[in-house]
């Protein structure tokens, strides 16, 4: 069984809107729905797990009765900090899950055809996330606003989701996170704490995140929703 865990459980502080951004309307339809349908229309997905904030549990209900996520095993609560919520969707899934497929509520942009790739890449190296190469110039700046150095682009990948693993090592990794009470921004950062490798699968088309109010009219545009 493949599992997937979408994580809405965010503060959207950096939104400066007092609302949820996981249910603020993009297009047609709340930002969140974008990614259930995307999971729910996607042939290697079997069960489904939306973690968002505790407020938001009946809000969530509502969106996935609205738009007939079938494949919808359990509505969580999640925690204060990201990997919170997705230890908590790992613990609350089927345990018959063998593949784990996580995924940002926050990127609407995501394609049925974006996750099959992670999946099957997973299936025959343990783990792959969805990443994109940078084009533009980096620059390290240690303090204030004084360039350090120009990194190497040609060496550089901006990480996305979804990021797929075996049930088996994210369980691990996760459970390395707790004992060494580290702080990771994504569930390739926990693996990548056993020393494992982590194997990239290139997306170029927009996968856009929502952080920012500005980043919506970009979203719709990708999506062709104007």
């Amino acid at each position: 069984m493949t599992t997937a865990i979408i994580v809405a459980a965010g503060k959207s502080e950096r939104m400066g809107v007092s609302a949820d951004k996981a249910f603020l309307s993009l297009g047609s339809k709340p930002i969140v729905a974008w990614s259930l349908l995307a999971f729910q229309t996607c042939i290697d997905i079997d069960s489904i797990i939306l973690v968002v904030r505790k407020d938001q549990v009946l809000a969530a209900k509502s969106v996935v009765h609205m738009f007939g996520i079938s494949k919808l095993f359990m509505i969580v609560a999640g925690g204060g900090k990201r990997q919170d919520s997705v230890i908590a969707g790992i613990e609350a899934m089927d345990p018959d899950t063998r593949l784990i497929v996580v995924h940002d509520g926050a990127r609407p942009c995501v394609t049925p055809a974006l996750i099959s790739e992670t999946v099957k890449y997973a299936k025959r190296h343990g783990c792959a996330i969805a990443a994109s190469r940078i084009w533009d110039t980096v620059k390290y700046v240690e303090r204030g606003n004084t360039v350090d150095h120009t990194l190497d682009r040609t060496k550089l990948w901006a990480v996305q989701t979804p990021q797929a693993f075996t049930a088996e090592l994210l369980k691990r990794a996760y459970k390395a996170v707790v004992e060494q009470k580290a702080t990771v921004t994504d569930e390739a950062g926990a693996v990548e704490l056993l020393g494992e490798p982590v194997r990239l699968v290139e997306w170029p088309h927009p996968n856009i995140k929502i952080t920012t109010v500005e980043d919506m009219p970009l979203a719709a545009v990708a999506m062709k929703l104007n």
